[in-house]
């Protein structure tokens, strides 16, 4: 076992100790893990991170139920558009993108190189969430309406991102949880992870008929980042969330500048 392959097991350990501690982000590393580590194509490795992520998710989703933390009624409105679109995008809009894209200055952009690219604007749009979030608290709202019709849209703009990218869009659900469903953050974290859980692993039945699936891979590294949560909950017990997240943050920001730098630069 080569040395890069070792580290994309470890890799997926990591994943789910950063669920652990800080609730968010850790799903932003699993393709750039099954892609560069361990060489997988991206469109494979998106679909594999759906079903890492949905297990992951649940996973925790489960322990907040114990909690009394998820909000059902929320969860149900954001999932239903959510993993209708997340199926779509997975069963008839990844399947059909074209091989070769489109050229930017005689550079040739082809499916692989485009997946990767998106995937690395929404790394760059996710750390500065995390590093925002951790610099100053969301304001507490008060006579917010309930607001179903945006809510719905939300969950549909979502779906649609987590389908191309594999990444479960928590620093997006989180945000529209609180402002749109008047959730407290403790409340919208738990219920997002519910939602993530759903509409990844629905948007990964879209994948099984599309594409060849390593079950003996898959399921051996989901099990690691499931190890990895909870270990990450036991040490949360220890470690301030808050300054983890920011630093956290940071390390995505460069992870998402150096994948735009490999795939167009070098």
């Amino acid at each position: 076992m080569e040395i890069t392959e070792i580290s994309g097991y470890f890799g997926a350990l990591i994943i789910g100790l950063v669920l652990g501690l800080i609730g968010s982000g850790g799903s932003i590393l699993t393709v750039p893990i099954l892609v560069y580590l361990l060489s997988i194509n991206p469109v494979t490795a998106t679909a594999y991170s759906l079903f890492v992520v949905g297990s992951t998710s649940l996973v925790g989703a489960v322990k907040n139920m114990q909690k009394g933390l998820v909000d059902f009624r929320t969860a149900v409105v954001f999932s239903i558009p959510a993993f209708i679109a997340v199926y779509i995008t997975r069963k008839f809009i990844v399947p059909a993108l074209p091989e070769h894209l489109f050229y930017i200055a005689g550079f040739e952009i082809t499916r692989d190189i485009g997946i990767m690219l998106f995937f690395a604007i929404i790394m760059v749009l996710a750390s500065v969430s995390m590093i925002r979030e951790s610099e100053r608290p969301l304001p507490t709202l008060e006579k917010v309406k309930f607001n179903y019709p945006l809510i719905v849209i939300e969950g549909i703009v979502v779906g649609a991102l987590t389908g191309i990218v594999g990444a479960g869009g928590g620093f997006l659900i989180i945000p529209a949880l609180v402002l749109l469903a008047k959730l407290p953050m403790k409340n919208a974290v738990a219920t997002s992870l519910l939602i993530i859980a759903v509409k990844s692993l629905i948007g990964f039945i879209g994948d099984v008929e599309n594409l060849y699936i390593d079950w003996p891979f898959l399921f051996g590294f989901t099990f690691l980042s499931v190890a990895g949560i909870f270990v990450g909950i036991y040490l949360n017990k220890f470690i301030p969330g808050k300054r983890l997240k920011k630093g956290f943050g940071w390390f995505v920001l460069v992870m998402g500048i150096y994948i735009i730098w490999k795939e167009l630069g070098a």
